[in-house]
């Protein structure tokens, strides 16, 4: 009698964490939210989830994210990564799932057109309800992983656009990191990491100085450079 195969009883599943910073209703300033699916069916019915959903037979796993993330919410993001394999034995009952999480980042203007229905809906990162399954747990490490990895890499540029003022880099480290930054000391600890360069732009349309605008130094390798801010 042939042995049983445990790899047979194994489905593979694929779920992306979707990062956008939106401005708080009671304040107006901006933080991290992301876009939850309601469950329509068990396990988990009426909570909400991360978009996902098993792995197809004929795709690779960073189309069937991105399939996944313009097939619920209509987002195309610049930045998608593998985040992590989420594989404990009992975190979904009945058949053992194992989920590829990604995680993506999208600008602002592409998050205000992304879909909201009775079953969309963005939540505030560090707000969430219960959710489905682990991911609340999914969610806490992705959000620990967008906060260390801001501090020595280029990912704040896919919330900005390809060019910048220092001001603008700042609300972003600000929102994501949870807390206000020196504008003097974030800016000379900008200027001397050598990840931003000043271009010959100047922001127009504005009440106050026109401010200069930066892009990111795409010659410097950002993850050799060691960190950028310190908590």
């Amino acid at each position: 009698m042939p042995a049983e195969n445990p790899v047979a009883n194994v489905t593979l599943a694929v779920s992306t964490v979707i990062f956008a910073l939106r401005p708080t209703p009671t304040s107006g300033r901006p933080t991290v939210w992301l876009p939850l699916v309601r469950r329509i069916r068990e396990p988990h019915h009426g909570l909400w989830a991360l978009p996902g959903g098993p792995l197809g037979s004929d795709e690779d796993l960073q189309t069937a994210a991105a399939n996944t993330l313009d097939e619920t919410t209509g987002l195309t993001p610049r930045y998608l990564e593998q985040l992590y394999a989420f594989g404990d034995v009992d975190r979904s009952p009945g058949a053992r799932v194992v989920s590829i999480v990604y995680w993506a980042l999208v600008g602002a203007e592409e998050a205000a057109d992304a879909v909201v229905t009775e079953n969309v809906r963005w939540f505030e990162a560090d707000d969430l309800p219960k959710l489905a399954f682990d991911h609340n747990r999914i969610v806490e490490y992705a959000l620990w992983r967008l906060r260390n990895k801001l501090e020595y890499s280029h990912i704040a540029h896919a919330f900005l656009g390809d060019t910048f003022t220092l001001a603008d880099l700042r609300g972003v480290h600000e929102a994501v990191l949870g807390k206000q930054l020196d504008p003097a000391n974030f800016r000379r600890q900008v200027e001397a990491s050598g990840q931003v360069v000043p271009t010959q732009q100047l922001q127009t349309g504005g009440r106050h100085r026109p401010a200069r605008l930066y892009r990111y130094n795409c010659q410097l390798d950002p993850v050799d450079n060691g960190p950028l801010f310190a908590r």
